[in-house]
């Protein structure tokens, strides 16, 4: 009974061993058998990354196009460059040919004196006149004196080239001015050039 169990046992084990035997080739499965998902359409590898004769027309023209268009919008913006520094120059040489007309007559005024013979007194008042002269032409174009002597200093309009003692002008005022200087409209043109007068008696007080 023991000897028939273990034959048993042996043959079970034999079979065993052939159902898992590595060298049993595996049967290949039939590729037809192997079906595409169902709606899938083949595309040939040649057709990837390509564009049809027409295609490839209508892009190089749009890309022309583009070209063309930006070449143009170059130019127009060159030309526009060149047009307005053409004006601010033209303008600027108007408003400078302005200015020198005026100053014109001064000029001759001056060359007339430097040919005068008179008297260094009649020298002197020819000078005044034409002082004056270029006076009224810069107040024609807004140019005004900074006021000076009197006023208390401003370091925005006032330069100081030192201080001067005087107990009849308040302390920290313009006690003399050495150079004029100029304002057109708002606009500081030069500074004047000032001395600063420091009261003595103020100080003390």
């Amino acid at each position: 009974m023991a000897d028939k169990d273990k034959a048993t046992v042996m043959d079970e084990a034999a079979k065993a061993g052939e159902a898992i035997d590595p060298a049993t080739e595996l049967p290949v499965p039939d590729a037809d058998a192997v079906a595409a998902p169902e709606g899938a359409e083949p595309q040939a590898a040649a057709e990837l990354g390509q564009v049809s004769k027409t295609e490839y027309e209508q892009i190089k023209g749009e890309r022309d196009q583009l070209l063309d268009r930006l070449a143009r919008l170059q130019a127009e913006f060159d030309n526009a460059r060149k047009r307005a520094e053409r004006e601010k120059a033209d303008f600027r040489d108007f408003a400078t040919g302005n200015v020198v007309e005026q100053f014109l007559p001064v000029l001759d005024n001056f060359e007339l004196a430097l040919k005068a013979t008179g008297s260094a007194e009649q020298l002197r008042s020819g000078v005044e006149l034409i002082v004056k002269q270029m006076q009224e032409v810069l107040v024609k174009l807004q140019v005004t004196p900074v006021p000076t002597v009197g006023e208390e200093f401003n370091p925005h309009v006032h330069e100081a080239l030192g201080t001067v003692e005087r107990d009849d002008i308040p302390d920290h005022h313009v006690a003399e001015e050495i150079r004029r200087g100029y304002r057109i409209r708002e606009r500081l043109l030069r500074p004047a050039m000032v001395r600063v007068a420091s009261n003595p008696k103020q100080v003390n007080e």
